[in-house]
């Protein structure tokens, strides 16, 4: 199994990441304003839930958009954790290079 991945592949998640946080606030605030008309529409239990729905709305937006900001630190960690190890694995690899004695591997006369 081969594992590929490119240098910007975490950098690009992290923006759209972030894109997508401020996308979702923007569409929850959209859902409450399209919701407008049917105030007063409900009863009941449906009443209930409504209301319920639009008092609470910042703050399942900002649940979500904490949520969305757990993510973007995992990403964030794993983009730190994966440009230390190339770097790491390149330094080692000179390291390794540069000790190695390559005149031992020659079979042709001395």
């Amino acid at each position: 199994m081969k594992f590929d991945m490119g240098a910007q592949v975490l950098s690009t998640l992290m923006s759209k990441s972030q894109s997508s946080s401020t996308d979702l606030g923007l569409l929850i605030r959209q859902l409450i304003q399209a919701a407008a008309p049917l105030e007063g529409k409900f009863q009941g239990s449906g009443k209930v839930a409504f209301d319920s729905f639009k008092s609470r709305s910042d703050e399942i937006t900002a649940a979500l958009n904490s949520a969305l900001s757990g993510i973007l630190g995992g990403q964030s960690g794993m983009e730190t954790a994966f440009g230390t190890g190339d770097t790491e694995q390149g330094d080692n690899a000179k390291t390794t290079e540069s000790s190695a004695n390559f005149d031992a591997a020659r079979f042709g006369g001395r």
